[in-house]
């Protein structure tokens, strides 16, 4: 049986590319990997590591034939890359920069944990929202940190002030 080969980890190979080419090569190896039917399973362009991109596949094999004569490609790196060395490539973005004023949210935590709210201020600096208690009797401001609710309905968009 071959099931114990199938089942393990995917590795994770590092190409060399043009610079400022990354995202292009990236958006051509996947475009090529949907169409042909390539089993990568991911591809990452670092935005701090210039002229590399890396690509999860299963085998070196599956890398080469995605990148195939594709332009603005160099070579692919001789080895595997570990997951610890990708991870510090890997930026999450913080919840504040995906909320804009009139988003309705639901407060995640806190005195006020499982109310509705709509925002009416954002403080990126801070990472602080100010938002109104829509279940509340009066209008009241009150001011949480952004980790503290999510968004539940996107509200018309209005230009934040940093």
């Amino acid at each position: 049986m071959k099931m114990a080969s199938e089942e393990r980890s995917t590795i994770i190979f590092a190409v060399r590319t043009t610079v400022g080419q990354e995202r292009n090569v990236a958006n051509l190896i996947t475009g090529r990997a949907e169409a042909n039917k390539i089993p990568i399973k991911a591809v990452l362009v670092p935005e701090t590591l210039k002229g590399y991109i890396f690509i999860e596949a299963n085998g070196p094999h599956i890398v080469e034939e995605a990148i195939m004569g594709i332009k603005h490609i160099r070579s692919r790196v001789p080895g595997v890359v570990s997951l610890s060395e990708v991870e510090k490539y890997i930026v999450v973005r913080p919840i504040i920069e995906e909320l804009n004023i009139n988003d309705i949210v639901e407060v995640t935590g806190g005195p006020f944990k499982g109310m509705r709210a709509k925002i009416t201020g954002i403080d990126k600096t801070k990472e602080e929202i100010t938002i109104e208690l829509l279940e509340a009797t009066f209008t009241l401001p009150i001011t949480v940190h952004a980790d503290y609710v999510k968004v539940t309905e996107k509200g018309q968009q209005t230009k934040v002030e940093e």
